[in-house]
């Protein structure tokens, strides 16, 4: 959705720009950019709600994917200490490379959509606004002051769904790893 907004945004004046001056066309330019901007606010509308409807599942999942993770790295190291057994090291292992995948899964999709919405603001930024009528130029400039805020997948206030959030997550469960590795000795 976030792509069908650019591209409306980036078509309303680029295809009536070559028709200057007329009333109807800037009546034109008006709606395509109203029908764009209600786009780009539904996109917004449905990340967010998508989000805030799992947002306890997401929260429970991070939690356990890291706590899971660090204690699966732990136990690794207890088997690789005490004597090497495949059979005791085989889950551990997949459960350790199966936190990562499904870490960065989820933070890839919650970038993607992220760096979509950060092409409205390019795309805003890149059409012929100086082109336009006055009363454009203004409707232009709420579109760009608008994209400047930072969109984000926030969840539950403590996390935002991005692949800095996924090295976040990462960081948190080798230092928990640590943390009961060093309580060991």
């Amino acid at each position: 959705m976030f792509r069908i907004a650019s591209y409306r945004i980036e078509q309303s004046v680029a295809v009536n720009i070559s028709q200057k001056g007329s009333l109807r066309n800037r009546n034109l330019i008006y709606k395509e950019l109203i029908r764009a901007v209600n786009m780009h606010r539904e996109a917004m509308r449905f990340s967010d709600s998508s989000i805030s409807r799992f947002k306890v599942m997401f929260s429970f999942m991070i939690a356990v994917g890291v706590i899971s993770a660090s204690l699966n790295l732990y136990r690794i190291s207890q088997i690789l200490s005490f004597g090497y057994d495949v059979k005791k090291l085989l889950f551990p292992l997949m459960r350790v490379i199966i936190f990562p995948f499904y870490m960065f899964i989820g933070n890839y999709v919650a970038q993607k959509i992220i760096d979509h919405n950060n092409v409205v603001f390019a795309t805003t930024y890149n059409i012929r606004w100086y082109a336009t009528s006055l009363n454009v130029q203004k409707m232009i400039l709420f579109l760009l002051q608008r994209s400047t805020k930072v969109f984000s997948l926030n969840i539950a206030g403590l996390f935002v769904g991005s692949l800095e959030g996924a090295a976040t997550l990462s960081s948190s469960a080798i230092s928990y790893f640590t943390v009961l590795h060093s309580m060991q000795t």
